[in-house]
């Protein structure tokens, strides 16, 4: 399988913007930050913490038990196995080493 050429998408989550250098399309990249962005919020509605790294990791919370119990809230979000999961990692860790 040929690899992609990797590309840097800008997405906004939590009022933060990061620069996401990623092989997959703009479009699936934006989607997954604005579903994050998402998650982010409902938790910072529901438990009215305005710590964001607290917020972050609550949203992780959530997002990896929809993951574990194989709920798919998004249509738009196809599972994709552990590849992917691999692939947002790098991600995160580019973003978190160019801050």
């Amino acid at each position: 399988m040929e690899r992609q050429t990797p590309q840097l998408v800008q997405v906004e989550i939590y009022g933060q913007s990061y620069n996401l250098r990623g092989e997959g399309e703009a479009g699936y990249i934006q989607n997954l930050a604005s579903y994050v962005d998402g998650k982010m919020r409902e938790v910072a509605d529901a438990t009215a913490t305005v710590d964001s790294l607290k917020v972050a990791i609550l949203a992780a919370l959530n997002i990896a038990d929809e993951s574990r119990q194989g709920r798919s809230v998004d249509p738009d979000m196809v599972p994709g196995g552990s590849d992917r999961v691999a692939r947002l990692i790098d991600m995160i860790e580019q973003c978190f080493g160019e801050a």
